[in-house]
């Protein structure tokens, strides 16, 4: 996944069942308005979701966390309005994550999209502070960086340990480097939000 770092804002309340609902048929719009070369027909909104944050969309090929990754990209906060960084986020994602190439009309019906609301970063003394499953970590150690949301770690069965050992693995650092003194690292939590119906074809 790649990530956005802005300057982290005050913690947003848990957002309601129904914004969440928005901000998946929002993320589907943005994607497939391009797809169709076509101006987006945003879902209406709510009044919560016009405060600013931080957030990750992420796309696979089929259902589920077991299924193949197709792009993700997030900001870790934002002064746009979640709204808004949702929109870009989603449409990033499907067409703009290095790792894959842009996404074609075929592959829509079957994607699912998975939107991760994040609280601020908050900085640690000591990496025994981080609780696996509850925290994303965010990882710092001089121009490498690398961030893992709250669920990868328990959808991969890692530890603390393995934890950090893949992140340098991902800011392309030896596997101890997260023990280096100069090695930084941030906490967030993250409010997730999941399709658990059919996905929609493209017209």
């Amino acid at each position: 996944m790649n990530e956005e770092p802005e300057k982290a804002l005050g913690k947003p309340a848990p957002l309601s069942p129904s914004s969440g609902a928005i901000l998946i048929a929002t993320a589907r719009e943005a994607i497939s308005a391009k797809l169709e070369d076509r101006a987006p027909r945003w879902p209406a909104s709510s009044p919560e979701l016009n405060a600013p944050g931080g957030a990750f969309v992420t796309l696979r090929s089929g259902r589920g966390p077991s299924a193949p990754l197709r792009g993700c990209i997030g900001r870790m906060s934002s002064s746009d309005s979640l709204i808004r960084v949702v929109r870009a986020m989603a449409a990033a994602a499907a067409f703009e994550d290095a790792r894959f190439p842009p996404l074609s009309r075929p592959e829509y019906p079957g994607l699912s999209v998975e939107i991760t609301v994040l609280s601020p970063l908050r900085s640690i003394a000591k990496v025994s502070e981080i609780e696996v499953g509850r925290h994303g970590v965010y990882m710092l150690k001089g121009w490498h960086s690398a961030v893992f949301l709250p669920q990868v770690a328990p959808e991969q069965g890692w530890d603390r340990e393995e934890l950090l050992v893949n992140l340098c693995y991902k800011a392309a650092l030896p596997p101890n480097a997260w023990k280096a003194d100069d090695a930084k690292f941030q906490v967030f939590e993250g409010q997730i939000f999941e399709e658990d119906y059919p996905s929609p074809a493209a017209e």
